[in-house]
């Protein structure tokens, strides 16, 4: 989990044999840029997307299982149900021993993000590492589905962290939804409101601001999670490249303000993690980069 830019891409493939994948956490609605309301379609990167176009030189994390001299390992990479639990190793990738030892990174050692591949379910989830190097972590998906499996992390003795990704399958009948339309509000549980500002901007930073209100009073008590308060990520349509951006120093709301940078063009879903009244809640939004 990086602060302040970059985005990890990869390729999402699961076979269409399993569940639908249904909305995420309470805040699906979707969201395009304040000052722009533009199409939204797929961006890709292996192979690229139809409206996606490169704009950096790196390649973008979480496309591969290896990376870097790490490899992440899966126990299974299916599930016979959407409720279980996830077991996976970091592995270097040279002699297959397990990863022991990792920097922390906003409070955690490891960060694992699940997403469907259609983008409307989404979980940002702290497993628990075992003395042998195995994480653990349980998990509750809304339906079954293809689903993509990120896992953020520094390993001790490297200056930079890294993102890697495999694909998870959770068994079931399966109908992928469409992308939810752009909008600049998402509509949250128990009232809360949330709308964005700014524009997501391919191969240079930009800034976004989201404005959290509940009941139409603005919310300024925000509590801090994971040492911040509030954890945006975005997945690229198409190849669900991936970004994990925070936020700039500042007040406790009601404004949480990011900078981040796209790999591509491409119509990106944002997921907004903020903590308020002692539970974490996701806006959801959909925004094109252009």
């Amino acid at each position: 989990m990086r602060t302040g830019l970059k985005i990890t891409a990869f390729a999402a493939g699961l076979a269409a044999t399993f569940g639908t994948a249904y909305g995420v956490g309470t805040g699906t609605t979707p969201v395009v840029t304040a000052k722009e309301r533009p199409a939204s379609e797929h961006g890709a990167h292996a192979p690229a997307p139809a409206d996606a176009t490169d704009a950096t030189d790196e390649t973008p994390g979480g496309l591969q299982v290896s990376e870097r001299g790490y490899t992440l390992d899966l126990a299974r990479d299916r599930l016979p149900g959407p409720t279980g639990e996830i077991r996976f190793t970091i592995r270097e990738a040279r002699t297959g021993a397990p990863v022991t030892s990792y920097k922390k990174e906003h409070d955690k050692e490891l960060h694992l993000i699940v997403a469907s591949r259609d983008l409307t379910a989404y979980r940002h989830l702290h497993p628990v590492r075992d003395a042998d190097g195995t994480w653990s972590t349980p998990v509750s998906l809304p339906k079954a589905g293809d689903y993509r499996v990120f896992a953020d992390f520094t390993p001790s003795g490297e200056e930079e962290g890294l993102t890697l990704g495999a694909g998870l399958g959770v068994a079931g009948r399966y109908a992928p939804a469409a992308l939810p339309a752009p909008d600049t509000t998402a509509r949250v549980a128990d009232g809360y409101e949330v709308g964005v500002e700014g524009a997501l901007r391919p191969g240079r930073p930009s800034e976004l601001t989201f404005k959290i209100s509940r009941n139409g009073r603005p919310v300024t008590d925000l509590q801090p999670y994971l040492g911040a308060y509030g954890h945006l990520v975005a997945l690229r349509s198409g190849d669900l490249a991936y970004l994990h951006v925070h936020p700039h120093d500042g007040a406790a709301g009601p404004r949480v303000s990011f900078t981040a940078t796209a790999p591509s063009a491409g119509t990106y879903r944002l997921f907004l993690d903020f903590k308020h009244g002692g539970k974490v809640r996701t806006a959801a939004f959909t925004v094109r980069a252009a």
